[in-house]
């Protein structure tokens, strides 16, 4: 082909999605069992009528709702085509070719890819001994050129958090012309107090923003919605590098109505919590080492031996996802579907 297209997307890592095997139970994507909540389905039925007409560009109703739920002036609320996309659109408003973007590793697959596409530096800080980010390291990493830090917390694959005291202090010594983005896509998954809710930084520091989606604890993984709350000059640059019209209709209405059905949500939530402390506890039994989550999933560290275990676990119809050379990660799920998993991790060898 004569057409001379970028030369660094040769080495740009591709996202790997949560496989699905026909027949078997899928453990490997985060997504909760039970589908959209009631209430909200029957919103999204309703709406389907007007699909020929485009969708609310600026995403209005949405934004002021979070806004009041949050009490933040609605200038400083940006709405998205699901929280990662709202990372690659703060990346883009933030960096230039030579900048740097500072995360902790593993941590969610998507900031190595989105900081290419913006043009910028991956720096990578490995995580510490308990599988969470290590806040010491990643500040000795800050150099001139980092323009902006992701924090995972709950991260994602490990499930690992950073307390409310050492999250302080880290912030405290972040230069304040250093963006830092709490990425909390597993924040109603969370029940330990010590865990600190992101909004209270984002309410007082002029340097963090905060993400959140709708895809995990609110159901609604296939319609791709997420926010973002900070400052208001933030939340306007990440609005002029949004897609016209991408977070559709259909996203709108039911992201809307599932904020109307929030006491159903934390009911689904804690039944995610039991089940989650109970498949820990049995692999704990079993032998495996399992850091302490907070989110809607498990990490079993099993380096090496990851995609083995994987292929184990397909093997007796379970789908996981492994990351190759680090771990695996299971999705909670019913009790059934996660009884088929224990199932197969205790016929593992180890």
């Amino acid at each position: 082909m004569s057409v001379r297209t970028r030369p660094d997307l040769g080495s740009l890592p591709a996202y790997v999605a949560g496989r699905t095997v026909p027949g078997a139970i899928k453990l490997a994507s985060n997504e909760v069992p039970g589908g959209p909540l009631p209430s909200v389905r029957a919103a999204i039925a309703d709406a389907a009528a007007d699909v020929h007409r485009y969708p609310d560009m600026g995403v209005t109703a949405l934004a002021n709702r979070l806004a009041r739920k949050y009490d933040f002036p609605v200038e400083r609320v940006a709405v998205g085509c699901g929280s990662v996309a709202l990372c690659q659109q703060l990346t883009q408003a933030l960096c230039a070719p030579g900048d740097e973007v500072l995360f902790a590793w593993r941590s969610f697959e998507a900031y190595p890819i989105v900081t290419q596409i913006a043009g910028a530096t991956s720096v990578k800080v490995p995580l510490d001994a308990t599988h969470t980010h290590d806040l010491d390291a990643m500040l000795a990493a800050i150099t001139p050129r980092t323009k902006l830090i992701f924090v995972c917390n709950p991260n994602n694959p490990t499930g690992t958090a950073n307390r409310h005291e050492e999250l302080v202090r880290f912030l405290d010594q972040v230069p304040p012309h250093v963006v830092v983005a709490l990425d909390e896509a597993y924040r109603e998954f969370v029940t330990d107090p010590d865990v600190p809710d992101g909004m209270e930084f984002a309410r007082t520091r002029d340097n963090v923003v905060v993400l959140r989606t709708f895809s995990k604890a609110y159901g609604l993984a296939g319609l791709r919605v997420g926010y973002l709350v900070g400052p208001a000059e933030l939340a306007e640059v990440v609005r002029k590098v949004y897609i016209p019209f991408s977070v559709n209709s259909l996203a709108q209405i039911a992201a809307l109505a599932s904020l109307d059905a929030e006491d159903e949500m934390r009911e689904r939530c804690a039944a995610i919590v039991t089940e989650r402390q109970r498949v820990a506890d049995e692999l704990l039994a079993l032998g495996y080492e399992v850091p302490e989550t907070h989110a809607n999933f498990v990490w079993l560290p099993l380096g090496e031996r990851a995609l083995e275990f994987a292929e184990h676990a397909l093997a007796n119809k379970v789908v996981v996802r492994a990351f190759a050379g680090d771990g695996v990660r299971i999705t909670i799920s019913t009790r059934e579907e996660n009884e088929a998993f224990l199932q197969a991790a205790r016929g593992f060898s180890r």
